[in-house]
């Protein structure tokens, strides 16, 4: 992307200044316990339950742990291990490049990507287009997935026993995908993945880790809430000069 269409895109994000600054060193830490990687890690062994033909079949070939791409699709589409199947109009199983080295994570599909089957669509997601190629990627470049593959009546926050129903679909992504780095947008994402109740605040400009392979992971503001609050889109920018210094660390280890 050339610098013209570059600056375009900050504009819309409502940055007046492009020079990247220098992020202060990131303190490692993982909040997630060990308790709770256990039960993860246990619930990824075993066959998810359905009620289905079909799904059933699936499970019963394979546990979620040793699903290929294709398979791990499938058994999302004709997913019934939570009661959000009752009202989703599909499931949203994640868009991008199966080989990229960053995943955004986000919370639960809304009314629109309900409707298309789609990661951050609508204004939330233009926004997001934008912030990318602010940092000269693409969702193309990319992988973007949500914490639940349905969604909630009434936008609502989903719950816990949801996000666990969900939790193996996304660490067998992770697993397939191997990226690099985890940019966890919203609080509701930041706070699931990371077992927390910390506040945005307190968790932007910091690393973690998360996943079978210990990615690290840092965290951002959801498209939404600054199309919202525009004037906390320049701590978004230097969210994202965070995850271009740590892709460009990471790509030389």
């Amino acid at each position: 992307m050339d610098e013209k269409k570059r600056q375009k895109h900050l504009q819309i994000m409502e940055i007046q200044t492009w020079e990247v600054r220098k992020s202060e060193q990131i303190k490692g830490a993982d909040m997630a316990t060990h308790k709770r990687k256990k039960a993860v890690e246990e619930e990824v062994k075993q066959p998810a339950k359905a009620t289905s033909k079909k799904a059933v079949t699936l499970n019963q070939e394979k546990p979620i742990a040793e699903l290929t791409w294709k398979e791990l699709e499938e058994q999302v589409a004709n997913c019934t291990r939570c009661d959000l199947y009752k009202t989703r109009t599909q499931t949203v199983f994640g868009v991008g490049n199966r080989q990229a080295d960053l995943l955004i994570i986000g919370e639960a599909p809304g009314s629109n990507e309900d409707k298309q089957g789609e990661p951050f669509v609508g204004r939330a997601g233009k926004l997001l287009n934008s912030m990318l190629h602010a940092i000269n990627l693409s969702r193309e470049e990319i992988f973007i997935a949500n914490i639940l593959k349905s969604r909630p009546p009434n936008n609502r926050d989903p719950k816990p026993e949801e996000v666990a129903a969900c939790t193996p679909f996304l660490l067998r992504q992770i697993t397939l995908l191997k990226p690099k780095l985890i940019l966890a947008v919203g609080r509701i994402a930041a706070q699931f993945l990371l077992n927390t109740t910390e506040a945005m605040g307190k968790l932007r400009g910091q690393e973690f880790t998360y996943g079978p392979y210990h990615t690290p992971l840092l965290v951002t503001y959801h498209p939404a809430y600054l199309l919202r609050a525009p004037r906390e889109k320049r701590k978004s920018w230097d969210d994202l000069q965070l995850v271009v210094k740590r892709l460009e660390q990471l790509s030389h280890k």
